[in-house]
């Protein structure tokens, strides 16, 4: 019966650093995908278009929004803050995600992305749909990680806590 106890106990150790490595690698993925769609947020916005699946205002309105939106997620993973909601926040967008390209795929489309900047239309046989998909269904287990155990190291979360108690 001690062995089960030892070994929930090595885990609930390792949980923190668990949840650290996944924030990190989230908000780094965020920062990333953020700053390189900022740098040029008419090619978000052609990205965006090109998955023909909101009406031209609505593409344009969240081309020139998502790239700052993404910074944001992941400046508040960087410094881990509001950790669980952030990663809700992070999940549900990683499932737009997965739905545009998997729909983009189902319909026969061929579309760069644009997840880490560029994006629009491809010459047929051009895209990835395949690895983009399994990329976002890990990180989505990642934000799904965070969800339902955000407690991590070197975060502000921890910080605040402290502050409350």
């Amino acid at each position: 019966m001690s062995v089960p106890t030892l070994s929930r106990t090595r885990f609930e150790t390792a949980v923190p650093w668990i949840s650290t490595a996944a924030r990190l690698l989230l908000a780094g993925v965020f920062l990333t995908a953020g700053v390189l769609k900022a740098a040029d947020p008419q090619a978000s916005v052609t990205a965006v278009r090109a998955y023909e699946l909101l009406p031209v205002s609505w593409a344009t309105l969240i081309g020139w929004g998502l790239p700052f939106g993404e910074i944001a997620l992941g400046l508040l993973l960087a410094v881990g803050l509001l950790t669980r909601l952030v990663a809700i926040v992070a999940a549900a967008l990683l499932t737009c995600f997965i739905v545009a390209v998997a729909s983009a795929a189902a319909r026969g489309l061929s579309v760069d992305c644009g997840c880490f900047g560029g994006g629009g239309a491809l010459p047929r046989g051009q895209t990835h749909y395949g690895l983009e998909i399994i990329r976002d269904v890990g990180l989505l287990l990642l934000a799904g990680w965070l969800v339902w155990r955000p407690e991590c190291r070197l975060c502000l979360d921890r910080w605040h806590r402290e502050e409350i108690a």
